[in-house]
């Protein structure tokens, strides 16, 4: 199960994304928001992230106007591997290197063909494991080790 969530600036990019998955046949569930209306892109990320980390949802997509803000708050998530990308080839390598379980872009900064391009990019990697097992080890580990 794939989560997706957006803030106003993402919600129309998210409406089309939503369209692609439903073409796909990939089920996913939709945390917000529901309209244009101004929403907090980290209540949107808590509500997406969470469903993620309870093992409800295994990735997520996640919208703003940049990408950057919703990134760096879903980051803030323990267990959230988060990437803002905006081209097809970091949207797969972050699945394949980094084990990123969560896609962010910008609504205001990728079009509804490319957006599509990276989820499918993403969707369909799968992480490699090997060498990049120890470097996300190495992600995890600050993550634990975090003000101690």
């Amino acid at each position: 199960m794939l989560v997706l969530g957006s803030d106003h600036g993402g919600f129309l990019l998210k409406q089309e994304i939503k369209k692609h998955l439903e073409e796909r046949g990939i089920a996913f569930s939709d945390v917000g928001c529901f309209d244009e209306n101004s929403v907090d892109y980290p209540d949107v990320a808590k509500a997406a992230c969470d469903k993620i980390v309870s093992g409800e949802c295994e990735l997520g997509i996640l919208i703003c106007g940049t990408g950057i803000g919703i990134s760096m708050a879903a980051n803030k998530v323990k267990g959230i591997r988060a990437a803002c990308c905006s081209d097809c080839f970091s949207a797969k390598f972050t699945r394949l290197h980094n084990n990123a379980n969560v896609l962010c872009f910008g609504g205001r900064v990728v079009g509804p063909g490319l957006a599509c391009m990276m989820v499918d990019a993403f969707l369909d990697a799968e992480f490699e494991g090997g060498r990049h097992q120890r470097r996300v080890d190495k992600i995890l580990a600050l993550e634990e080790n975090f003000g101690k």
